[in-house]
């Protein structure tokens, strides 16, 4: 039976200082984002709002040039939601074939996507960007899907095939015993069966891209398809000590991405734990 006890009441103390603690950045966030030139300047980042102002947003959403938040935020979108489907694709149907196949070539292979994955990628961003130009896919929407995919393929891969091995044969051998193809197993069992896995790489892959600033740089500087990192950074470098449209910025990047994890946290969560089991 449970007591309430007074070592309770002080680990209930404790446990409401931490979460404070950790909510006290999203505060001043928040707060500072709602204030005015006047008010930031002459108040501290405790003091609240005297009224909700929406200006500091309004002045983020409609910068232009270099600073177009918007349209940084839909190349955003664009880039983020084209890798993560490659990536769970390519990453799922190579993984399924590394964990299911007995030869040896399969365990080397496992091992070198991941070398790829403890290497930086930043020691191949000169001959990457050499390449890229080469073929056309610098400063392209397209050739970022394709830049992305690339390099968080090993990553992808490496999840899927620890799911995988953890995955029983039993499902896979009742389809083949009733005549279905190795693609119609796949897609149809092995791949749903797999959800957790592909919540967690969606989510994983996705904050990689998404808050990715040194790439999109270097791949797309002086396009018109630039990311909203880049965009947060030519706003901000034209500010000097505007907090509240800092912040405002700040929080319009969070939104999209936010939304998405509280959509797929059940995913991530089952794969994370699925991942600690297996």
């Amino acid at each position: 039976m449970f007591r309430y006890t007074k070592f309770t009441a002080l680990r209930e103390v404790v446990f409401w200082i931490i979460a404070i603690a950790f909510l006290a950045p999203f505060y001043f966030l928040v707060a500072t984002s709602f204030k005015s030139d006047q008010e930031t300047l002459t108040t501290t980042a405790l003091t609240p709002p005297s009224s909700i102002d929406f200006s500091n947003f309004i002045a983020v959403l409609t910068a232009t040039g270099n600073s177009n938040v918007i349209m940084g935020l839909i190349n955003s979108i664009l880039i983020t939601t084209g890798s993560i489907l490659l990536l769970v694709l390519l990453g799922a149907l190579t993984g399924y074939v590394i964990a299911r196949s007995t030869r040896r070539w399969s365990r080397g292979v496992y091992y070198l996507f991941l070398i790829a994955i403890v290497l930086p990628t930043q020691l191949g961003t000169v001959p990457l960007y050499i390449g890229a130009r080469t073929v056309g896919l610098t400063g392209s929407i397209w050739g970022m899907i394709v830049l992305y995919t690339g390099m968080l393929l090993p990553l992808s891969i490496f999840l899927y095939a620890g799911f995988f091995r953890g995955l029983g044969t039993e499902y896979e051998e009742a389809a083949t015993i009733d005549g279905a193809s190795r693609t119609q197993i796949f897609f149809r069992i092995v791949l749903p069966l797999m959800s957790p896995a592909t919540g967690t790489v969606a989510i994983l892959c996705g904050l990689i891209v998404w808050n990715d600033f040194f790439t999109s740089l270097i791949f797309l500087g002086g396009s018109a398809n630039q990311t909203l990192p880049v965009a947060m950074y030519y706003y901000i470098g034209s500010l000097v000590s505007a907090w509240n449209k800092i912040f405002a910025i700040v929080i319009v990047s969070m939104i999209p991405i936010l939304a998405f994890y509280l959509f797929a946290q059940k995913r991530f969560i089952q794969g994370f734990a699925g991942g600690l089991k297996g």
